[in-house]
């Protein structure tokens, strides 16, 4: 178990990383980033969520295209019409704008998305994303302890159906957030370490058990597109183009929380 301590400090230190370099992260990392996904609760312990993990710079860039769209469309207007919002000033404001701006066109350049996806059926209700929300605030929640950088991204969604289908996600799932990870630009601060979070990266370690995607991968459309969530132990390897991934065979986790 990590100490109250550290878990509060990893959660008052967290802040949207938006400059991100395009560096490697390792597969060990994302493994217990994802790990974390899967100790959140969901509605009725269901754990319908699937994480997609992409390292393929050619879907990134394909999904980049929308985004930055609805930049243009919206987002960009917005932030340059509206009044800072409470908490904060005219010049942080636009600093956050500028930051946005960068993410916008730097956004397929982060080396690994973590795409939390969540099989909903075709007519999702209004409360679906309560049972994939939670599991996104602990991925993000790691990212930070492992001195990684990230920011929950959603704006995606606007162009829901195009993006999925770039994904190749099945029929009945969709995609509700977008989690660039990378290593921060800039002069860190000293708070945003590993040793922040160093019992919480203990606990990721103790809990090694991770459903990975046997039935999803078979969907999988290149090299570094890895589906998450079914049956495997492990991330699925990289797999040779024109076969399929693979990964450690296991049951899958039980869990017993739910909301």
């Amino acid at each position: 178990m990590p100490e109250t301590n550290d878990i509060f400090e990893i959660m008052s230190t967290m802040r949207a990383m938006r400059r991100l370099k395009p560096d490697p992260v390792p597969d060990e990392l994302i493994n217990k980033i994802l790990q974390a996904g899967q100790w959140a609760p969901s509605g009725g312990n269901t754990q319908r969520w699937r994480f997609l993990v992409v390292k393929d710079p050619e879907i990134k860039k394909q999904v980049q295209v929308y985004y930055k769209r609805l930049f243009d469309e919206s987002v960009g207007p917005r932030y340059a019409t509206s009044p800072p919002p409470p908490g904060s000033d005219a010049a942080r404001y636009k600093r956050q704008h500028a930051a946005v701006e960068y993410l916008t066109d730097h956004y397929h350049e982060a080396p690994v998305w973590i795409v939390a996806c969540l099989e909903d059926g075709e007519n999702p209700g209004r409360t679906a994303g309560s049972s994939i929300y939670g599991a996104v605030q602990n991925m993000c929640l790691v990212t930070r302890a492992l001195g990684l950088g990230t920011t929950l991204t959603t704006r995606h969604t606007g162009y829901g159906k195009e993006v999925d289908a770039i994904f190749g996600l099945p029929p009945g799932a969709h995609s509700y957030a977008i989690l660039p990870i990378g290593w921060p630009m800039g002069n860190l601060r000293t708070w945003f370490t590993a040793t922040a979070g160093a019992s919480l990266t203990a606990a990721c370690k103790s809990r090694s058990t991770l459903r990975g995607g046997a039935r999803w991968r078979r969907r999988q459309k290149g090299p570094s597109l890895s589906f998450c969530g079914w049956t495997s132990r492990s991330v699925p390897t990289r797999p040779t183009p024109g076969k399929p991934a693979t990964g450690t065979a296991g049951p899958p986790r039980t869990s017993t929380r739910s909301r």
